[in-house]
């Protein structure tokens, strides 16, 4: 059985984080790392082991945008997921991978969004990437290939 993937949850709001907290939990399977702010979330993903950050826009001190331009800094590689209630559009110039308004996707949708954008981390799978011992070897089959 493969170890469960860790979700980071951050909004300032303590009951909207608690209701997406539980549905990750329960409908998705996920381990949920959850934080009130900017600052705390990312003391928690410098510690390391977060496969995705999900976390609204609108929050005080510190917005979703630059918590999220932090992040990239240090692992820009793990998918971030910007929410608002309030900002309707994405704005491109945001650091995140993705954005969803609020109340516009049902969690049905934020679950396979999130679903789609951890398989996408992970890359293909093994059994569809070609395994070479060595340069050598890719070598020798791309001349083969050709010749043939």
């Amino acid at each position: 059985m493969r170890p469960k993937k860790t979700i980071l949850c951050v909004d300032d709001n303590e009951q909207a984080l608690a209701v997406r907290k539980f549905l990750l939990e329960t409908r998705g399977g996920y381990r949920v790392v959850a934080a009130l702010s900017g600052r705390d979330a990312i003391e928690e993903f410098r510690r390391g082991g977060i496969d995705l950050v999900l976390s609204d826009l609108v929050m005080p001190n510190m917005n979703g945008n630059e918590m999220v331009r932090r992040m990239k800094e240090v692992a820009p590689e793990i998918p971030m997921i910007l929410i608002s209630g309030s900002v309707k559009t994405f704005d491109h110039t945001n650091r995140a991978d993705a954005f969803m308004p609020k109340g516009s996707s049902s969690p049905v949708e934020m679950l396979e969004r999130i679903r789609q954008m951890i398989a996408r981390k992970r890359g293909p799978k093994k059994h569809l990437r070609p395994v070479y011992e060595s340069q050598e070897t890719v070598f020798d089959a791309l001349e083969h290939a050709v010749a043939s």
